[in-house]
């Protein structure tokens, strides 16, 4: 039963991410279709608007948590999909060629990136072009209403107008941080509402920065004509370039943090591979307790650095298991632990953890620590091996000293994520 569960688990992920890109795929075909069959409405302007959509992709970035995005190419398709006119001339280009338009463009970014072996994630791509052709269905059936009320309140009267698009927009961001959501809940197996939390704090600031620069390029290309195009390109790409550095800072962080967690095995204190093992139980048991990105990040920091103290020691401990060492001398790795990552001047949050790994529940420590502890002492017993039953003794193990020392809610949570990966190591 848990086995069909299990898989039935994979499937959804798999099902939905090839959903979304099957709509996405069937909305490209027929806005290509639809467009050919029709002809373009202004070449110039689509052409232009597609060719900004394409840099935008070929400038495309990760973000943290592995979040593909492209402001500049989201920014131009809102843009396009909000146009009212160029300047003067009425836009009356139909949602469909808005799907062509933004369909092509990124496509055309995203071959570069495919010849050099850098492919998009589809997922990404479709969840772009669908944020894109929802807003367009529902505001270019608007388009000539919202012109009619311009002209007949006055010339330069735009307020309806942004107040459509301000509604509509906020329509769209929602709906593309629901399904965003949905998506990473399967894949990182964490409860659809943390994921929602997770994408509202992480991805919606930019996605709120992007949706302005798409009406104001809209509403800009009254008056600029085409010239808003690479006046507004200009900025975005400034910010993009800001948040490409922010990615790489916390990408290095992390390369450094497991290059530093590397020392105590490399010295022999530990046995190969188990700070990072402890990390990925530490941060799968996290998610399994609902927390959020930036405190699994620490946890993360903290797991993988959780025996650093050792290095103080002249008689290492046997394999490293601190689970046989008595609770002064635990105490003590972990107060040392903590003193060498204080020291780094920018994780005084992940020395606190590591600090507070060896307190009892009646001291109240963290969630992170008491994590970090029962992940520790699961690994010590059972270290690299995926027999079941060994997984199984040391669970009851730890069961046996809860109360004080292991926490039972996340002991609970730990057997269900040993029981994932025992499962998918051996199908």
């Amino acid at each position: 039963m848990r086995t069909r569960r299990q898989a039935t688990a994979q499937l959804g992920l798999d099902s939905g991410q090839l959903l979304l890109i099957c709509a996405a795929g069937m909305l490209t075909v027929a806005g290509i279709a639809h467009t050919a069959a029709h002809g373009l409405t202004d070449a110039r302007v689509a052409i232009g608007f597609g060719a900004l959509i394409a840099a935008g992709e070929l400038a495309r970035l990760t973000m943290p948590g592995n979040r593909e995005v492209a402001p500049i190419s989201t920014a131009a398709s809102l843009g396009y999909a909000l146009l009212l006119d160029v300047g003067g001339r009425p836009a009356g280009h139909s949602a469909l060629e808005v799907v062509a338009v933004m369909s092509v463009g990124m496509i055309a970014g995203g071959l570069p990136h495919l010849a050099v072996g850098r492919p998009p994630r589809l997922d990404a791509m479709a969840r772009r072009l669908l944020a894109g052709s929802l807003l367009a269905f529902a505001y270019r059936p608007l388009t000539g209403s919202l012109e009619a009320i311009a002209r007949d309140t006055g010339e330069g009267n735009w307020w309806p107008a942004l107040g459509v698009m301000a509604v509509l927009v906020t329509v769209m961001l929602v709906a593309d941080v629901v399904i965003a959501a949905m998506l990473r809940a399967n894949q990182v197996r964490t409860a659809f509402a943390v994921a929602v939390r997770d994408e509202i704090r992480m991805a919606a600031p930019l996605g709120a920065a992007v949706a302005a620069s798409g009406i104001l390029l809209a509403l800009a290309s009254h008056s600029m004509d085409m010239t808003a195009l690479p006046a507004f390109a200009a900025p975005l790409l400034v910010t993009q370039v800001a948040f490409r550095k922010y990615a790489g800072i916390r990408a290095t962080y992390l390369q450094t943090v497991r290059a530093l967690s590397r020392v105590t095995e490399v010295g022999g204190y530990v046995e190969p591979g188990h700070s990072r093992r402890v990390s990925r139980l530490s941060v799968a048991v996290g998610r399994e307790l609902g927390m959020s990105e930036p405190q699994l990040l620490e946890l993360e920091y903290a797991a993988l650095m959780h025996d650093i103290g050792q290095l103080s020691l002249r008689d290492p401990i046997p394999g490293g298991a601190t689970v046989l060492a008595d609770a002064d001398q635990a105490r003590r790795i972990a107060g040392l632990g903590a003193e060498v990552i204080r020291k780094t001047g920018v994780l005084h949050g992940v020395a606190e953890i590591v600090r507070r790994q060896c307190d009892t529940l009646g001291e109240s420590p963290p969630t992170a620590s008491r994590i970090i502890r029962a992940a520790n002492a699961y690994d010590d017993l059972v270290g690299g091996s995926t027999d079941r039953d060994r997984a199984a003794a040391a669970l009851e193990r730890l069961r046996l000293d809860g109360g004080s020392a292991y926490d039972p809610g996340v002991v609970e949570a730990l057997a269900r994520v040993v029981d994932r990966l025992v499962l998918v190591t051996r199908l």
